[in-house]
């Protein structure tokens, strides 16, 4: 079973597994290149790309982590993926789609990695959803006439495809999963909130912590391009860039919306999330369809109720239910 690992930062997620087979092999890797730019992405396919009839882009949380990183042994391999489905049971007439983040590795053998100084310099919501735009345009040449392009995006990644709705028109569904409908900032203080609920914390804390929030983020935004200072593991460009609310964007978008979170999601409070139904009712938009998963964390792990309970991997199954969903829309 694929065990989830949380840091400190607010979208950090990743899953760690062990396997026989080096899917990371698996991989086509294809390359654009923009004027003084290239951006590298991977096509996992079971059949040649030019027979598929489908595109599945997936869009990573945050972070700067390699898609595999390998560590080999005598004659054993372990690997740590950020990709977190069973790619062996994805739909065989669609190409899974990866993109690398700037200065990124798709794979690290036998070797620790840390991010660059180029990272941190492009690490935005514009270029993030610059990179998918082009993969996606790139994809319309060598896969003739689709009959879905579809995009899920995942922790952070559900602001970069919020936003991708907004600007590529060949996409024909999206998956907004584990996001945010308020600014993340917002988030924070939202979860300060939640803990006087749960009397973790008394009024009295949750003022002092609401105003130290406070004047962090007035340092951020005063500070918008710093990739100097970190806060919660990241720059504080990066804060900045990924500010914007995404429900901003959702309402922009006509075609149909997956906005899927889990009520035990350690990262984004489901309370931040409700807003996205509301302005969808109050604006009379019916192009979204929004589910709660009582229990479920961040990645769509259940949440043991007691020590002798084992956490279940739920994520194929989410996928699964969106799919089908997907065929019906």
């Amino acid at each position: 079973m694929r065990k989830i690992l949380f840091g400190i930062l607010f979208f950090l997620f990743q899953w760690s597994f062990s396997q026989s087979i080096p899917s990371y092999e698996h991989f086509k890797h294809h390359s654009i290149f923009k004027k003084n730019d290239t951006i590298n992405y991977y096509v996992y396919s079971q059949n040649e790309i030019s027979n598929t009839t489908g595109i599945l882009l997936f869009i990573h949380g945050s972070g700067a982590f390699p898609m595999f990183n390998v560590t080999k042994e005598n004659k054993s391999t372990s690997v740590v993926s950020t990709i977190p489905f069973e790619l062996e049971k994805l739909p065989k007439n669609y190409a899974f789609i990866v993109v690398a983040k700037k200065c990124v590795p798709f794979v690290t053998i036998n070797q620790d990695y840390h991010p660059s100084k180029c990272f941190y310099e492009n690490e935005s919501l514009n270029y993030r959803v610059w990179q998918y735009d082009n993969v996606l345009n790139d994809l319309s040449k060598k896969i003739k006439i689709p009959k879905n392009i579809i995009a899920i995006g995942h922790s952070e990644g559900s602001d970069v495809v919020a936003k991708l709705g907004t600007v590529n028109k060949k996409l024909t569904h999206i998956g907004f999963w584990s996001g945010s409908g308020n600014s993340q900032y917002n988030d924070f203080a939202l979860m300060i909130r939640k803990e006087v609920s749960e009397k973790k914390i008394d009024e009295k804390m949750a003022t002092m912590k609401l105003d130290s929030l406070y004047q962090k983020l007035n340092d951020i935004e005063a500070h918008p391009n710093d990739i100097n200072q970190f806060w919660m593991g990241n720059t504080y460009k990066r804060w900045h860039e990924f500010s914007e609310p995404a429900v901003e964007n959702l309402l922009k978008v006509n075609i149909p919306i997956f906005a899927a979170i889990g009520t035990q999601d350690q990262a984004v409070p489901i309370e931040s999330s409700l807003i996205i139904k509301s302005e969808f009712i109050r604006k009379h938009k019916k192009n979204l369809t929004y589910r709660i998963y009582p229990d479920y964390d961040h990645g769509f792990e259940t949440v043991p109720s007691n020590l002798d309970e084992e956490p279940k991997d739920m994520w194929m199954s989410v996928f699964n239910e969106f799919m089908n969903w997907v065929e019906k829309k």
